[in-house]
């Protein structure tokens, strides 16, 4: 079974199964990671943003246009920063490391 890492907003490092075909966000919240994902993964907000770790950022496909245009909205944004619905595992990211943003901006709530 491949494996990912989080890193949660107090540096803890929480290493977990990731079964190929789920997205980053799916895994999170199989696990009871704090990765909000208020849209469910329909590319309408940004609060399952993660920040890839630079070794894994290049690994990734790239993002899409609607990915690009969500994460111009997101809180905390680095070079590595990535939408969680959108990072399908694979093989290939066997071992991937995110770290979770210090708060996030949800859009879809009042």
């Amino acid at each position: 079974m491949p494996k990912m890492t989080f890193i949660e907003n107090d540096g803890t490092r929480r290493e977990v199964d990731a079964p190929l075909g789920l997205s980053v966000m799916e895994i999170a919240h199989r696990h009871g990671v704090e990765l909000e994902g208020a849209c469910e993964g329909s590319l309408a907000c940004s609060t399952c943003h993660v920040i890839v770790a630079p070794d894994w950022y290049e690994l990734l496909p790239d993002a899409s246009e609607d990915e690009e245009d969500m994460l111009d909205l997101a809180f905390g944004l680095a070079k590595t920063s990535r939408l969680g619905c959108q990072i399908r595992m694979t093989e290939e990211l066997d071992g991937l490391v995110v770290s979770l943003p210090v708060g996030t901006r949800n859009l879809l709530d009042g």
